[in-house]
């Protein structure tokens, strides 16, 4: 299998090319085109010739990204399959990504700019704008590979700028093919995707026609695409990781529970920024959500997303594989211990079962870092003003969520913790009406909404004399 990068509105390959390994065997299913120094140059210089007939016509673009929702919908399951395939996610999870994907264009095209008159009399009109920045660069992680593309091309295009995409090398295959489907939806140039490594990422952050760089993923990689970005100044948006806490209050009933907690931390096997990483539990509850949670992921069910009836993956990637194996065995020499029983494949793959940990302290790695996996330590704790700075007592700031019988009492709680979105009785409860951000190390700036357009463009003040 084998897919083509566009650039300028062509489906090009490349003189070399690079292997993508299915998680669910852990052999190479596709290859995908190594872009080359020259053809990044080609693509930017594509984008900055399309740059200005597409910042010209708002009506025109909001019509095409209501047609790339149609042309996405359309091609759920194709695209769907390719998820799995790539990144080991259950198909039916994997499709609901894609329509989640062709949801967002469609929210983004009814979104506005308007423009604020801020002093309008018989001496002057002043007038504020927002204004296209022009070729702008995206780069995706391999955790969702497609919704997380068109979190960046659907603002913006839609602001008016051309964008340069690059996939993860983890998952291209997706969203190569994803440029194919819109090639005829979008005009040549307005959207470009580029496949290869951490080198074509650094270079496109670097380069001087870039005039913003839109990264999700690790803490290190916004670090490196910030210092790269900072050489002229370029526009910034960056979506990094998360160590967030979910905080159970004592007044919970720990069985209806139980499932939410379980997709909030396992989803996508545990592979989601903003899932909870960390659990902070009423020590009169501990038990019976301890209990219900054990249970809850022995009846859990492993395997190839192909299969019918799967609740979780495996891992994406080898190295994370190896990362959450490490992670684990420092838990248990930290003196904790792993619960949870659901049974894995019996050959190949990169599965891992979920697990609760239970045993350990605020100082365990498990605790103290991102695991980005199907582990979930559970601590106990007394009041409401010790598990709050326990919960804030970290470098990251992505989200985080509040559990209690009484909802104003959690909302509370939740509205003291520093985090970019907290939840109060849910968790991972997205929306494309709502911005995305983190504190802290989680990041700089947003995503989403009106919010998330805005960083697409810059500020003009328009000041007109009357006489």
């Amino acid at each position: 299998m084998n897919e083509a990068m566009l650039i300028a509105g062509q489906r090009v390959g490349a003189r070399e090319s690079f292997d993508v390994v299915d998680p669910a065997t852990g052999k190479v299913f596709a290859s995908a085109p190594d872009c080359s120094e020259e053809q990044l140059e080609t693509a930017i210089e594509a984008a900055a010739r399309a740059f200005i007939p597409w910042s010209r016509d708002h009506g025109a673009r909001r019509r095409v990204l209501i047609a790339c929702a149609e042309k996405v919908r359309a091609h759920a399951e194709e695209l769907g399959r390719l998820i799995c395939r790539e990144q080991g996610r259950p198909l039916p999870k994997a499709i609901g990504e894609v329509m989640g994907a062709a949801r967002w264009f469609e929210h983004t095209a009814g979104l506005d700019l308007p423009v604020e008159v801020i002093r309008d009399d018989d001496a002057m009109h002043v007038s504020v704008h927002r204004r296209p920045l022009g070729v702008v660069a995206g780069i995706a992680p391999w955790n969702y590979p497609v919704i997380s593309a068109v979190w960046k091309i659907a603002p913006a295009l839609l602001a008016g700028n051309t964008m340069v995409l690059k996939p993860s090398p983890f998952t291209p295959i997706a969203t190569l093919r994803l440029g194919a489907l819109l090639q005829d939806v979008i005009p040549a140039g307005v959207l470009t995707i580029v496949s290869g490594g951490d080198a074509l990422g650094r270079a496109l952050a670097a380069h001087p026609a870039i005039r913003k760089v839109s990264l999700t993923g690790s803490v290190e990689a916004g670090k490196s695409v910030a210092g790269a970005a900072a050489a002229d100044l370029k526009r910034i948006t960056l979506e990094l990781g998360g160590n967030d806490a979910a905080i159970v209050l004592d007044d919970v009933q720990p069985e209806a529970i139980a499932d939410k907690l379980f997709w909030g931390a396992f989803q996508n096997t545990g592979q989601v920024c903003c899932a909870i990483k960390r659990l902070y539990v009423h020590e009169d509850v501990y038990e019976p959500v301890k209990a219900a949670l054990i249970a809850r992921i022995a009846a859990a069910r492993i395997g190839n997303g192909f299969d019918d009836g799967v609740d979780l993956g495996p891992i994406s990637t080898a190295p994370q594989w190896t990362r959450v194996q490490e992670l684990a065995e420092d838990a248990r020499r930290a003196g904790g211990t792993l619960h949870g029983d659901a049974a894995l494949p019996e050959a190949g793959g990169y599965f891992m079962a979920p697990q609760l940990v239970t045993g350990l302290d605020d100082r365990a790695r498990l605790v103290a870092e991102e695991q980005f996996g199907p582990l979930l330590p559970i601590l106990s704790f007394r009041d409401e003003a010790e598990v709050l700075a326990r919960a804030n007592a970290t470098h990251f700031g992505l989200s985080g969520s509040v559990w209690s019988g009484r909802p104003e009492r959690a909302a509370e709680l939740a509205g003291a913790m520093d985090c970019g979105t907290v939840w109060v009785n849910q968790h991972l409860a997205l929306m494309p009406i709502a911005p995305v951000g983190g504190h802290k190390w989680s990041g700089i700036g947003v995503e989403n909404g009106s919010w998330g357009l805005a960083t697409y463009t810059d500020l003009q003040t328009l000041s007109v004399a009357k006489a």
